[in-house]
């Protein structure tokens, strides 16, 4: 069935009269292999193709052209977005160009990248614009040849009437169709009549990365540019005083600027900088309380036995439940700061000229930097210009300004253009953490094993809302009672990919492993019990589809073969996030008399797969980063600065530590869903379930390698 949608003339814009003639096309953004695939740069497509606007434009040689707005840091959105543009406008996909977008509010709607919701926002508009530009194109030949639109037919960029045997291909039509009124709605083609989306096609940048050609931060240099290196305060100290001679005396280094409680080495490069940076000599005095030294598990327990909480949900009567209840299952977890670690640490390119300022560099919010620019400086928004290069992963850590904030500091200090470049130290030391969370589980269990009442307290360091209180299992249990803590503390805490459910499903997952040991049950039939009963008979608000849950608990069961091998000991975990739905098995056999994992399998429901290749690497790559940081990664604090300072302390995963990855996708029938962060949140719940089938050892914090729990037990690893 063909679907119908309403498309505003103000979705399509004409111009007539310009120097080429052309089609202008309108729309917002969320704002098979395909070798031939190549990026343009801004310069080659001016010379190429008449730009009707910053969305599409196709040249009189029939190459389309689609400006992705959107920042591109590893999620795929700059192949994935023009693959459904292309679909409906049935072009040829070896002829599509995309370019990178630079910031315009005027043009672009919520132009950023974060949370997974690119596609599910854009999926609509895109088609429609498509669709759109594929109606007046036709509509031109029509007019050109006298033809009936309804006997043309459009295919790989060529448009065709069987009848008269003419045909051409899009460029040739474009001055017509650009002086055509858009139509108030256009038919959207059946999925099944589907070429380019569902197909598997390699990223428009690979060829460019792969050759060192793509233009990322660090890349960025400008004749006369100037190089910064900063030394921040510890988190709860403020500066109060500066010895730079030292520093000042570093040849190479061209000035020494202070704002706030920062120092910031001025310089030619980048080696100067990082020497003459070790030589300044500050002082510090307390700011605010420096908790980075105290006792987090102490001050955890106390928060959660006596803090002051408040209720995100209560369903039935808790108290009673658990009073009458035959069992109780109490538990608590507890996950450390981490850092984002992104492969290119933070920097940014700022040239401040009076009351204008232009900023070029890595961010996935590039409206943010140009509002705290303006605010900072006092000028009007519309003076600030930005250029967004190629992000070398951000993970949220991008989404704040505060290293471009720092850029314009220092630019404006020395009246020159100047890029600020953390080194790894910086990110590790003076970042924006995922927070410190503690969380307290308690089941109450009827004689029968039915789970009656259920609570969950979590508190935070600067964490927000530390729950998912609408998430699963609440639905499926009539007395339920969801409360966070709020602490504030001066460390800084940022969303961290997948905020809060990167951390509370390894918990929720684990814990109810916990209860269905306590019953009796097979974890994964404990998991459908619930879920059953909440599709039959939900209680209070349900934030997930039982159905779609429910399919990825029943593939996930049946491609992993759960529960078949005795020799093989299985943990499951399943979550929800994003839109998406994640269920996981994770495998361990003994070899050589040690438990060694062997395999993960992953099966996911994101609605519709637009791209097999980017969807299949998401899955993979949010499953490696899960299994990472659950397993070896943690970040520590003494005087407010973080232990960690490097790679050589700061344990990421190896190569070496990645098991087989086998991936599912579930046909649901639903638009596309989120899929940048999903996959991440079930991984470290499934690890820790199978660990405990195949040890018996239960592990409640993270991260596994520095409790006792995992050191004793020797887990090795089966490299894919």
């Amino acid at each position: 069935m063909k679907t119908a949608l309403s498309s505003s003339r103000r979705d399509f814009l004409k111009i007539a009269g310009t120097t080429a003639g052309g089609l202008l096309i309108g729309f917002n953004w969320f704002s098979c292999d395909s070798p031939k695939v190549k990026v343009l740069s801004t310069e080659e497509i001016l010379a190429q193709a008449k730009s009707f606007n910053s969305f599409l434009s196709i040249s009189p040689s029939g190459d389309v052209v689609i400006f992705s707005p959107n920042p591109e840091l590893g999620q795929n959105i700059k192949t994935s977005f023009p693959m459904v543009v292309a679909e409906e406008l049935e072009a040829d996909w070896e002829k599509v160009r995309v370019v990178q977008a630079h910031l315009d509010p005027t043009k672009f709607e919520r132009q950023l990248t974060g949370g997974s919701g690119a596609m599910p926002h854009s999926w609509e508009r895109l088609r429609k614009a498509g669709a759109t530009a594929k109606f007046v194109l036709v509509a031109a030949a029509a007019q050109t040849w006298k033809v009936p639109a309804t006997e043309i037919t459009v295919s790989k960029g060529m448009i065709s009437h069987e009848g008269s045997g003419k045909k051409g291909h899009f460029g040739e039509f474009v001055s017509i169709a650009a002086t055509l009124t858009a139509p108030e709605e256009v038919t959207l083609k059946d999925r099944k009549d589907f070429t380019i989306i569902g197909t598997p096609v390699k990223n428009v940048d690979a060829k460019s990365m792969y050759t060192g050609q793509s233009m990322y931060g660090l890349d960025f240099q400008r004749e006369g540019m100037q190089y910064a290196m900063i030394q921040r305060a510890p988190f709860g100290m403020k500066l109060s005083g500066v010895d730079d001679s030292a520093a000042r005396g570093v040849t190479g280094v061209t000035d020494v600027v202070t704002f706030g409680s920062n120092v910031a080495v001025v310089g030619t490069s980048t080696w100067p900088l990082m020497k003459a940076k070790k030589l300044l000599k500050l002082s510090y005095e307390p700011e605010s309380t420096v908790e980075g030294s105290m006792d987090h598990d102490k001050l955890f327990a106390d928060l959660l036995a006596k803090g002051n909480a408040e209720v995100k949900r209560k369903d039935g009567n808790v108290n009673l439940a658990f009073k009458n209840a035959s069992k109780v299952v109490t538990a608590e977890y507890q996950c450390p700061f981490l850092a984002h670690s992104p492969m290119e640490p933070e920097n940014f390119f700022a040239h401040v000229q009076g009351d204008k300022v232009e900023l070029i560099g890595p961010t996935q919010t590039p409206d943010r930097a140009r509002q705290e620019t303006a605010a900072l400086l006092g000028i009007p928004p519309e003076n600030v210009s930005v250029e967004i290069t190629r992000l070398g992963g951000g993970f949220g850590r991008r989404l704040r300004a505060d290293y471009v904030i720092e850029a314009v500091e220092v630019s404006r200090a020395i009246q020159a253009p100047v890029k600020v470049i953390w080194s790894r130290e910086d990110e590790l030391t003076g970042g924006a953490y995922r927070p410190a969370v503690r969380y307290r589980f308690e089941a109450a269990l009827d004689a029968a094993g039915n789970m009656i009442g259920y609570k969950l307290r979590g508190v935070g360091m600067n964490a927000g809302n530390t729950t998912r209180e609408a998430n699963f299992p609440s639905g499926a249990v009539d007395n339920v009672l969801i409360e966070t803590i709020e602490h504030a503390s001066s460390i800084t805490t940022n969303a961290w990919r997948a905020p809060i459910t990167n951390f509370l499903a390894y918990a929720e997952q684990s814990f109810l492993d916990e209860v269905a040991l306590a019953v009796g049950k097979d974890p994964v039939d404990f998991r459908l019990e619930l879920l059953n009963r909440a599709k039959t008979n939900p209680v209070g608000e349900l934030g997930y589809d039982v159905d779609r849950m429910i399919g990825v608990v029943k593939m996930a069961k049946e491609k992993s073969n759960w529960g078949k091998n005795p020799s093989v000991k299985q943990g499951f975990s399943v979550y929800f996030s994003h839109k998406s739905y994640v269920a996981q098995v994770a495998n361990i056999e003994m070899e050589a008399g040690k438990p060694t994992l062997k395999k993960i399998t992953a099966v996911t429901d994101c609605g519709l797969v637009v791209n097999p290749t980017g969807a299949n690497h998401q899955v993979r790559g949010g499953i490696v980063d899960g299994m990472g940081h659950a397993m070896y990664t943690n970040l520590t604090f003494e005087a407010g600065v973080p232990k960690q300072k490097n790679f050589d302390t700061y344990r990421l995963i190896r190569l070496k530590e990645v098991p087989e990855i086998d991936t599912h996708f579930v046909d649901s029938g639903f638009d596309p869903t989120g899929l940048g962060e999903p996959a991440l949140p079930p991984t470290g719940g499934a690890i820790a379930n199978a660990i405990f089938a195949a040890t018996g050892r239960r592990l409640r914090s993270q991260p596994f390698i520095e409790q006792k729990e995992f050191s004793d037990i020797q887990l090795q690893i089966k490299r894919a």
